[in-house]
């Protein structure tokens, strides 16, 4: 006797056989598009870089002006260069789960609230690499509902800022998502990172209502919790923690290469 097309083993291999079929159809589109992803993601990566060195252009072919910067990875506990990394293809937000190129952080070190960092970062050079015009750090640290990330430009004094991107965030539409605003993120050009002692501590931060310095940026109306999380990341990645070594040797008139060469000498001479 023929089954009910309403039974019940009929209806269970119906819908088994759909999702047999979906999911070829997914999996086979996932595949087919991740190249196309992948590229979509370097196109982005590129525009956010130019974008906060202030030197995208709407139609701009984005390839062709990302020529003009380097990127080189930096051994973020020293401030120096390493050769060990490819620039192109390092990951280093992927590296900090590796124990041999990452970090745990706990306590008063993590104000970012990242619980592991990467020991080598990849930054960004506009113009001369060996005397840059700006130089592009990557950003990141809790917000109000989790993970900001961005860059910084800041010119090749290492201490005067350029501009400030988010290209990842969940802050609140109209309050804490305003540090996508041009408005704002027009504020913290010229201001300065670190003060006149020369330390390694930055003194760049977000107030509440109006910066009074060369320090201070304006707050976010209603956002007091993201803009902390703006001054923890800032002060977190501006320290010797983060990219605060390297900064100082720009600051100090320092070249990399000569530094290194140095360090090989005096290694030499006490051998």
């Amino acid at each position: 006797m023929a089954q009910s097309n309403n039974s019940i083993k009929k209806i269970l291999g119906v819908a088994f056989a759909l999702c047999i079929v979906c999911s070829v159809i997914v999996s086979t589109a996932a595949v087919a598009l991740r190249p196309m992803q992948q590229l979509n993601q370097e196109l982005d990566r590129k525009t956010n870089v130019l974008r906060v060195a202030n030197l995208y252009e709407s139609g701009m072919d984005v390839e062709a002006a990302f020529r003009e910067i380097t990127a080189r990875v930096v051994d973020a506990r020293t401030g120096e260069y390493t050769d060990q990394f490819d620039p192109d293809t390092f990951d280093h937000f992927e590296a900090r789960r590796d124990p041999a190129t990452g970090r745990t952080l706990s306590g008063d070190r993590d104000i970012a609230g990242l619980s592991r960092v990467e020991n080598y970062v990849t930054v960004y050079l506009v113009g001369d690499p060996d005397d840059p015009d700006q130089i592009i750090l990557p950003i990141r640290g809790q917000g109000l509902w989790g993970l900001m990330r961005g860059y910084l430009a800041v010119e090749g004094d290492g201490n005067t800022i350029v501009g400030i991107t988010y290209y990842e965030h969940s802050e609140t539409p109209g309050l804490g998502a305003e540090v996508n605003n041009p408005r704002w993120q027009a504020l913290w050009e010229g201001k300065q990172i670190f003060d006149e002692e020369g330390d390694l501590n930055p003194a760049i931060r977000v107030v509440k209502g109006s910066g009074s310095n060369e320090h201070e940026v304006d707050g976010l109306s209603g956002a007091t919790l993201t803009a902390n999380g703006v001054t923890n990341m800032l002060q977190f990645w501006l320290s010797p923690e983060g990219f605060g070594e390297y900064l100082a040797m720009f600051r100090s008139g320092v070249d990399q290469d000569d530094a290194q060469d140095a360090d090989v000498e005096l290694e030499v001479e006490g051998a």
